[in-house]
């Protein structure tokens, strides 16, 4: 897998425009010093000196220019993690450091930049796009590693492959999940390599 998914946004005009990376960058700093739900398209429209009809015609809302913010955010994560997997050959020690590089990589962003950590937890709850495109492509990466283990030998092969990545998910979740993971830091330090262990016994042939 690479790292350059494309996780689908509302907005409008060229995807490359260079307008549309001034907007965000704008915006994030702007986020990220404000607060996603402090901040209006207006406040964004004069950080980047253009009017607000402007903004409009690159992003048909907030919510729009916020869903890019936290897209480049998960591909950041993602990328950790396909980064941390892809040094290893072993499909268990694979699904070890996917844990891992889950678990730091969304703990590193709550505490790099709070405000931005905050519009994925908006996103998280509002079931936006961008979170819902991550989440499958992150279960997409467990089916892959655990098809590797299956073809290898190395995990069973009589649960369904859709029960086997979901199940894993599930136990991921809350140390990915950014509505979750504030409510687990105290296990946060251990909860990769125990939980990852435990789920390698159950994928044991």
């Amino acid at each position: 897998m690479s790292n350059t998914s494309v996780y689908p946004v509302s907005a409008r005009g060229p995807a490359e425009h260079e307008v549309r990376g001034q907007i965000v960058q704008a915006a994030t700093e702007h986020f990220s010093r404000y607060g996603y739900e402090k901040t209006t398209v207006s406040d964004v429209a004069k950080a980047v000196g253009f009017s607000k009809a402007y903004i409009y015609k690159f992003f048909e809302s907030k919510q729009a220019i916020g869903e890019l913010i936290c897209a480049n955010c998960l591909r950041e994560i993602e990328g950790e993690v396909i980064t941390a997997i892809q040094s290893v050959d072993a499909p268990a020690e694979k699904l070890r450091r996917m844990f891992k590089a889950c678990t730091e990589a969304s703990l590193r962003l709550f505490f790099q930049d709070r405000k931005l950590y905050d519009i994925a937890a908006s996103a998280a709850t509002e079931r936006w796009q961008s979170v819902i495109a991550y989440e499958e492509r992150v279960q997409k990466l467990i089916s892959e590693v655990i098809q590797q283990g299956r073809q290898s030998g190395d995990f069973e092969r009589k649960t369904p492959l859709d029960e086997a990545v979901m199940a894993i998910y599930l136990v991921m979740r809350p140390y990915m999940n950014p509505l979750l993971l504030q409510h687990n830091f105290e296990n946060t330090e251990h909860a990769p390599m125990l939980l990852s262990s435990l789920v390698l016994r159950s994928l044991s042939p």
